[in-house]
């Protein structure tokens, strides 16, 4: 272990060296030379009072530099010092109107001064000079979903994602405008799972939910029935996802059944979401099921990050043992790829252990935590005709259902939604 710790720390301090001598060497005669060493004082030192004087020598040399004042209004708007930042950026667009840097500029100014009508004009008036400019595409989006202007800001996001179905931010933020942008949603779901040892019977589980998008987030109540060990069963549900701010919404689901060992009696969940910068996501939660004995609590956490078409996820659910102290655990990996829009995509996973997020196979969580169970699966999602979109999945699990007793399971669903 010694010979990575000095490795790394020889590398760290090799880059400090450099970025350190860089600054230094800075030539601070032009007004070239002064951006690089006032963008060198903001990002490599954390020191924006110094980066500022760097700029104000610049723009005393060079005053129609556009991408000084544009970079001086960006540390402006870092420190929310937003009027000076509005006369920056007002002063460039007034020299050089329509100036493609200075308008994603100011439109981030003024969204996250809460100034959302401002951005969304910016936006736009930037977009008249620039039409395919994925910067400020991806701005009009964002802040016409946050005005819920959902359908524009859903045409607004498929125009960019025509450009370029590779761009990352824009594929995180479609598939947030894309349960925003139609009021109702309808589905259905078929769930058949067959096992070679374990049980003689099959599962068979069908789904009906409705969900609707309101001032506060989306709403979904859901009844599902199914019939294992030859006994028919119902579960009612309801879920929201209230949103709490631009970074951060929240997921709450209560559901109840009366017929025990076919669904937990109770089960629920809570989860805190959080978009975060350079195109991550990540979940932290708590699930709970109640069968006929104690209650189960799972706790989970999940962290995702889109790249070019690409969706990669990993998930952990950690269940403390009610008797002992003892403590199981289940992961699973993901990935998703979007061939088209934000409803096209095909979908991969891997895992070990039992999931109680996994609708078709949660109930085995019933005393059977510590048992060991791999799983693979596969997903196909298609919209047709822009409201509908179908999904196939498939998956294959390789479980130890007693001790030192494995047997394979097989899980085949077919769905059906309907936005309206």
């Amino acid at each position: 272990m010694r010979l990575p710790t000095l490795f790394t720390c020889f590398c760290f301090t090799l880059m400090m060296f450099t970025a350190v001598k860089a600054t230094s060497q800075a030539d601070t005669t032009s007004s070239d030379g002064l951006l690089l060493a006032a963008k060198a004082a903001a990002f490599n030192e954390d020191n924006y009072p110094k980066a500022k004087t760097y700029l104000y020598k610049a723009i005393a040399k060079s005053p129609n530099y556009a991408d000084l004042r544009v970079f001086l209004g960006r540390i402006y708007t870092w420190t929310k010092n937003y009027d000076s930042a509005r006369i920056c950026f007002e002063e460039v667009l007034r020299q050089s109107p329509g100036y493609e840097d200075a308008c994603m500029a100011y439109a981030d100014m003024t969204y996250w001064s809460d100034d959302y009508k401002q951005s969304l004009t910016v936006s736009e008036e930037g977009l008249k000079y620039h039409p395919k400019s994925e910067g400020l595409l991806l701005r009009k989006a964002r802040v016409l979903n946050f005005m819920r202007r959902f359908q524009e800001a859903d045409k607004t996001i498929e125009e960019l994602v025509k450009l370029n179905k590779n761009n990352t931010e824009a594929r995180a933020l479609a598939n947030r405008i894309r349960e925003n942008a139609t009021k109702n949603k309808i589905g259905v779901s078929y769930d058949f799972v067959s096992f070679d040892k374990q049980f003689a019977d099959p599962w068979h589980l069908v789904s009906v939910d409705y969900g609707r998008t309101t001032g506060i987030g989306s709403i979904t109540g859901r009844v599902t029935y199914a019939n294992r060990f030859k006994t028919d069963g119902y579960q009612y549900e309801l879920e929201a996802y209230p949103r709490i701010s631009n970074t951060f919404y929240s997921y709450v689901g209560v559901g109840y059944s009366d017929q025990v060992g076919v669904f937990p009696q109770w089960r629920g969940g809570f989860s805190l979401y959080a978009n975060l910068p350079k195109s991550y996501e990540a979940e932290l939660g708590i699930r709970y099921l109640k069968f006929s004995g104690n209650p189960t609590w799972v706790y989970t956490g999940y962290i995702g990050k889109y790249y070019k078409s690409w969706l990669f996820g990993a998930r952990t659910y950690i269940t403390p043992s009610t008797f002992t102290s003892t403590v199981s655990s289940s992961y699973n990996i993901s990935a998703r790829y979007y061939y088209a829009s934000a409803d096209d995509m095909l979908g991969f996973n891997v895992g070990y252990g039992i999931s109680p997020d996994d609708r078709f196979n949660a109930i085995q969580i019933n005393g059977n935590t510590k048992l060991i169970s791999y799983k693979a699966g596969i997903m196909f999602r298609k919209k047709v005709a822009r409201f509908n979109v179908f999904t196939i999945d498939g998956s294959w699990f390789n479980q130890e259902y007693l001790p030192k007793t494995i047997g394979n399971q097989y899980q085949f669903s077919v769905a059906w939604l309907r936005r309206f």
